[in-house]
Parts: C-alpha cells; sequence; structure tokens
C-alpha cells in the first residue's frame, strides 16, 4: 500500500511549481484530478522541446510533472461548473492552487467556504510572495523570484561581475517540494485532530529555505557571502578545473579529504604538510596547491581523474550534461526515472522522473501515463452522479469538454 492511497487531490495548479508538488502526491498513491478551463489548458501542456508534442497539448514541461493524474475540464466561473466542483471537494482531501491575487476567492473558493462544505478539507495556496504582506498579490515566476531572494545576486564569478541565474527553474521544484512535505504533515496532523488545514506556501519564502546556510550567515554579520563560482578562494581542494579532455569539480571540503586528494595526486610532502595544518591555517597553503592541482589535472582527461579520486575516497565528479547523466550506470539502477507504460504519442519519452527517494515497499511509482487534456471529464462526471444526457448537456454549454 501506497501512503496516499484513498486520498483524492483536487490540483487547481499550473505552470511547475504546482503542478510538481501534486505530482510527487500522485506518485505516492493519490488520485490527483487537474481541473483545467475549457478553454485554456494548463500553459505547460504546449511548451517543451518538441514541437509535435506542443501541439497535442502534450508538451514535456507537462509530461514531466503529470503521469497518473487525471484531467478534468471546468468551468469555474459558471453556476454548473460551482454545482460539480462542491460535489468534488465533499469527496477530496486536498485541495491545492497557484492562482496569484485573490481569483478564486472572487469564485467563492476560499479556505473558508470550503471548509464548510467539508471540514476536513485541507487547502493548500501556493503563491510567488504568499497570501499575507504588501507583495501578496503581485504576480511571480521562477526568475523572478531568483532575483528578489537575492539567488541571482549570490550566484557567479564575483561581486564585480553581474548577477547570474541558476539555469534550471530550481525554486519552482523546491517550492513544490516544501508545499508536498507541508500537505503531507497536514494530513498527518489531520487524522490525530479531525480537522482540515489551510496553508499557504510562497516561492520567496522556500528560496530562502535553500539558501538556509547563506541566510543564517547573513543575520550573524549583516552580510551577504561573497560569490565565488566554481572556485572556493581558500580551498582550492573544493573547485573546478579544467582537463585535458572535459572539467572536474572537486569536493574534498575537510582536511582528511584534502589530505588524500593530494596524496592521491601524488603530492605527499604537501598531503603531510596539510596534516599539521588545521582550518584556519589550511589557508596558507592554497595558492601553492592550487597551482599544483592544476597542473597536475591537466595530465589527464576528466573521467580519468574521477575514478581515481573517487576510489581515494575524494568527493570529485566529472562535470556532465544531463544527457550524459541518464546514461550513467548509477541512476539506471536507481528509481528516480521509471517507466509508465507505453509512450502516449511520437516524441513522448517512454520514462519520466519520479521521487528522489525510495521506500523497501509502497513507494513513489508512476501509476498510469500524463493524461490528454479533458481526458478524464466523463469519467469524474459520472462517478459524481451525472448521465450521459446530463455530461451533453454541460458540454453543449462549455461548461466542460
Amino acid at each position: 500500500m501506497q501512503p496516499f492511497e484513498g486520498i483524492r487531490v483536487l490540483d487547481l495548479t499550473h505552470v511547475l511549481a504546482g503542478p510538481f508538488c501534486t505530482s510527487q502526491l500522485a506518485n505516492l498513491g493519490a488520485e490527483v484530478i487537474k481541473i483545467e478551463i475549457p478553454t485554456h489548458p494548463d500553459m505547460t501542456r504546449d511548451d517543451g522541446g518538441v514541437q509535435k508534442l506542443n501541439e497535442d497539448l502534450m508538451g514535456t514541461l507537462f509530461l514531466s510533472q503529470s503521469a497518473g493524474k487525471k484531467s478534468l475540464t471546468l468551468d469555474l466561473t459558471s453556476n454548473d461548473g460551482k454545482d460539480i466542483f462542491e460535489l468534488l471537494v465533499k469527496t477530496s482531501d486536498v485541495l491545492v492552487q497557484n492562482y496569484s491575487g485573490n481569483k478564486l476567492e472572487k469564485l467563492g473558493i476560499s479556505y473558508e467556504n470550503l471548509s464548510k462544505i467539508n471540514s476536513r478539507i485541507i487547502y493548500c495556496s501556493m503563491t510567488g510572495f504568499g497570501r499575507t504582506g504588501p507583495k501578496a498579490n503581485h504576480p511571480a515566476y521562477d526568475v523572478v523570484i531568483q532575483a528578489y531572494s537575492g539567488i541571482m545576486a549570490a550566484n557567479g564569478w564575483s561581486s564585480e561581475d553581474p548577477p547570474l541565474r541558476v539555469g534550471p527553474p530550481m525554486v519552482d521544484y523546491g517550492t513544490g517540494a516544501q508545499a508536498a512535505f507541508a500537505i503531507s504533515s497536514a494530513l498527518f496532523q489531520r487524522e490525530r485532530t479531525g480537522t482540515g488545514q489551510e496553508i499557504d506556501v510562497a516561492m520567496a519564502d522556500a528560496a530562502l529555505m535553500l539558501m538556509s546556510a547563506g541566510v543564517t550567515e547573513t543575520l550573524a554579520t549583516g552580510v551577504s557571502p561573497k560569490r565565488f563560482g566554481n572556485s572556493h578562494p581558500e580551498l582550492p581542494y573544493y573547485s573546478a578545473y579544467k582537463c585535458s579532455e572535459g572539467w572536474i569539480m572537486l569536493g574534498a571540503y575537510t582536511l582528511k579529504q584534502a589530505f588524500d586528494l593530494m596524496n592521491a595526486l601524488g603530492y605527499y610532502g604537501e598531503a603531510m604538510e596539510i596534516k599539521n595544518l588545521t582550518r584556519k591555517t589550511i589557508s596558507s597553503v592554497s595558492e601553492q596547491n592550487r597551482k599544483l592541482i592544476n597542473e597536475r589535472i591537466q595530465e589527464n582527461n576528466a573521467q580519468y581523474w574521477e575514478d581515481i579520486l573517487n576510489e581515494s575516497h575524494v568527493p570529485a565528479a566529472r562535470i556532465r550534461r544531463i544527457d550524459e547523466t541518464l546514461k550513467e550506470e548509477q541512476f539506471l539502477s536507481r528509481k528516480v526515472i521509471q517507466k509508465y507504460k507505453s509512450p502516449l504519442l511520437n516524441g513522448a519519452p517512454e520514462q519520466l522522473p519520479v521521487a528522489a527517494f525510495s521506500f523497501s515497499h509502497g513507494g513513489p511509482k508512476l501509476s498510469g501515463p500524463p493524461p490528454q487534456f479533458g481526458e478524464h471529464t466523463e469519467e469524474l462526471l459520472l462517478d459524481l452522479g451525472y448521465s450521459i444526457n446530463e455530461i451533453s448537456s454541460l458540454r453543449k454549454k462549455g461548461v466542460c469538454l
């Protein structure tokens, strides 16, 4: 049995952060019903690197976080749509939404209203800046939060260089993970109290959590940590180097690891010197050792050095592209990428990312393919007690597709 079997989630999210949150719940057994406006599918449905999939409203940005969900098209501004939605609320455990401002409140879809229909409902709002504060109504995307939170200013080579965004939408996925954890906690709490919960998740807050160490240092000193790009100014053992072919990132952070690194590179005297130093005095040999490391590293390719250093228990990795990483035996041996039956369309991948953890039993898995737009509308309305004729009438009125 998976943890969330029997849990029904109403998914009123779009783009990345919200859908990633609900996909994590789906991968752990929840029935996730993705509700989309009949005339406005989730914008990620036509976004991605495969044009044919975009045209079929199954873009890779949508596929990446939609496996196993059900798709219901519903006009929540219509009276019929509101009636259907109320029936769904009565039978659901969780609602997740990431609309900015008070758009849903204007439609009556607030925690206050829904808790009167179902006192056990867990209502999770995901917004750029949260539901409170002077920026509560301001819209945001990942890059905006990177700029606002300090991530862009913390990323890059030095204070003289321009700020640099993190390429992948890390804030979106970090926010989705925080929200999934919050919902899981609220479900556990409900088992004890019997009552629902209102959750307020902000992308800006999640960004700070992703920088907890830097935030703590800034709170203590009043000064933001310095930027140093790929090369730590005081620890040459914790820096990137160009090899004869490719690049390698060294992650020797402790004195023992620095000793093992220099030893593995054949610098035995320098290794013994490090053994007699402390965290406070190790910087005295940083520049000379940086030059030595750079010289030795250039003698061979990055994969050679990764193998040699890992054998000596030194943290190090050849810098890879994603397409290279996905071919690695390490990932192939894990369950982070899984098959979800057969591909839906030409160009669709046979596998999708699932979760960053596994259980000994009942763990995360893909329960089915990502849904076509409105694929489960009829199934869900029949389940709510609507007849085929009534569903046909609703479709003619544009309440659903």
